[in-house]
């Protein structure tokens, strides 16, 4: 994976495009910090760093994380885990994840998008591969933030137009 980091005075964001299945909620929540047409597109400072912080907590994919800065509490993983099965797509997982790499390297996640559907290139993560195989499957309906990477829920990514990725 490959995290960017974004630090301001009282928060530091990092990202991580490959984990994004681009739910929007960042987008939806505080447009003021997050901004696809903006570089760079996270500004942790134009926002109170608790609102920020609760708006990375909604991110389902773990895509985004904080750290705090100035002192505040660091975000907390459910214990037990809570596994969210999203309709015709991923499962939501909310709690302390350790994913183990085939080269041995450990990462411990708050939050991750699995894949169910068997197809994405991401493994063990979702990379919306669900969409393009029109993968069906009970589960939450989520809203979906529309933008120019993601211009209609049912249909795949738009990766190239993706300026987080530049």
């Amino acid at each position: 994976m490959s995290r960017r980091t974004y630090r301001g005075a009282n928060v530091e964001i990092s990202f991580d495009l490959e984990q994004c299945i681009h739910v929007g909620e960042c987008l939806r929540r505080l447009p003021e910090t997050f901004a696809l047409d903006r570089r760079p597109w996270i500004s942790p400072d134009a926002a109170d760093a608790d609102d920020v912080v609760a708006v990375v907590e909604r991110c389902p994919s773990g895509a985004l994380q904080y750290r705090r800065l100035d002192g505040g509490p660091d975000e907390r993983a459910p214990d037990p885990a809570v596994v969210t099965p999203m309709r015709n797509g991923p499962l939501l997982v909310r709690g302390r994840i350790e994913v183990r790499r085939e080269d041995g390297t450990v990462e411990v996640l708050p939050r991750a998008a699995l894949c169910r559907c068997g197809s994405s290139a991401n493994k063990p993560f979702c990379d919306n591969s669900h969409l393009r195989i029109a993968f069906r499957a009970p589960g939450e309906l989520f809203r979906i933030e529309l933008s120019p990477v993601r211009r209609a829920v049912d249909q795949p990514l738009d990766r190239a137009r993706d300026p987080r990725g530049s």
